[in-house]
């Protein structure tokens, strides 16, 4: 692995010799500029105003515009001399949790090495204590043309050098988030929370893959080889608007435990959406029930008066017909 940086951490009387290396490779497929009418390449030429004539790179040096138009020219001697502490030597400022640390100011990350045997047990003494208390080390390093704080943090067992921009570099986000109040609802908070679990389940990280490149890689061997270029199914339109977010959280929870078999049933997972005040479902059910009961108890208690009414009837009945036949024998 290349050599990106050479120089020393120090950790107050205690020196590091270190070298860095990258630690991150894109992998993007390259491409260059052609000609579209006939493919021709399509190359950058150095050009110089005052001779106008193309130049060659090592003829190339580093300039800056006064305000007053004079030009200054900046040697590569000139920025190799520099008086920067922090040219050869990471100085350690502080300790702190990283979670102190906004990971919007990360930049690229190194890995540090040692550059001799002796500061094997300065490099371990260090690590350990960073893993030990959980905490990162801020400081700053000068790499190429350009000073940048750092921090030195444990990935792996080794000791990494992540570069960080300046906080004032750093652009205010005032004005970027809704600034209207927004009331979330606790079921609506309970059902999301519920999605971000299920969406979690066995993922990961390592398995994900760069499609862009992929697709673009298809693309190419289809030029080349003369055939219909791939293309994809143009997707729907999103909506513009949530006009019911628990049914869309619904739908949304529902769909991610479709792509995740062998989980738990759905309904152990899925919590039941509260009643909203307005609506009320339960209490019309009750009273619906308690119409019934109360409508079932009338006609039963009709139905049994109906019948006293019936069985009365008949038994004056017999005791008219009973006097009504005695009668006659009497007068006799």
């Amino acid at each position: 692995m290349q050599t990106t940086w050479k120089g020393t951490i120090s950790f107050g009387l205690v020196s590091i010799p270190v070298h860095l290396y990258s630690a991150t490779q894109e992998h993007d497929v390259p491409l260059h500029q052609v000609h579209a009418k006939d493919g021709g390449r399509v190359r950058m030429k150095r050009y110089c105003e005052q001779e106008e004539k193309e130049v060659p790179y090592a003829e190339i040096a580093k300039g800056y515009e006064s305000p007053d138009g004079r030009t200054v020219t900046l040697t590569d001697e000139d920025l190799a001399d520099l008086p920067l502490p922090s040219k050869k030597v990471i100085d350690v400022l502080a300790f702190v949790d990283a979670a102190e640390i906004d990971p919007l100011m990360f930049s690229k990350a190194y890995y540090v090495g040692v550059a001799d045997k002796a500061a094997a047990k300065p490099y371990a003494l260090l690590r350990d204590a960073l893993t030990e208390s959980g905490q990162i080390a801020v400081t700053k390093i000068a790499l190429r043309t350009r000073e940048s704080p750092a921090v030195l943090r444990v990935h792996d067992g080794t000791l990494v050098l992540q570069t960080c921009i300046w906080p004032d570099e750093v652009r205010s986000a005032a004005g970027i988030a809704p600034e209207e109040q927004v009331t979330v609802r606790p079921q609506e908070l309970k059902m999301a929370r519920s999605l971000m679990d299920t969406l979690s389940e066995d993922f990961d990280l390592s398995q994900l893959h760069d499609d862009y490149q992929q697709a673009l890689q298809q693309v190419i061997e289809a030029r080349i080889q003369g055939v219909e270029v791939p293309h994809e199914e143009e997707p729907g339109e999103a909506p513009d608007n949530v006009i019911d977010l628990m049914a869309a959280l619904r739908s949304s929870l529902k769909e991610a435990k479709g792509g995740h078999r062998g989980r738990r049933a759905a309904a152990d997972a899925e919590p039941e959406a509260e009643p909203e005040a307005a609506e009320q479902p339960a209490p019309r059910k009750r009273a619906s029930a308690a119409k019934k009961t109360t409508a079932a108890k009338s006609t039963a208690a009709k139905s049994m008066a109906g019948k006293a009414t019936t069985a009365k009837a008949a038994g004056t009945a017999k005791k008219t017909t009973s006097r009504k036949s005695a009668a006659p024998s009497k007068a006799s």
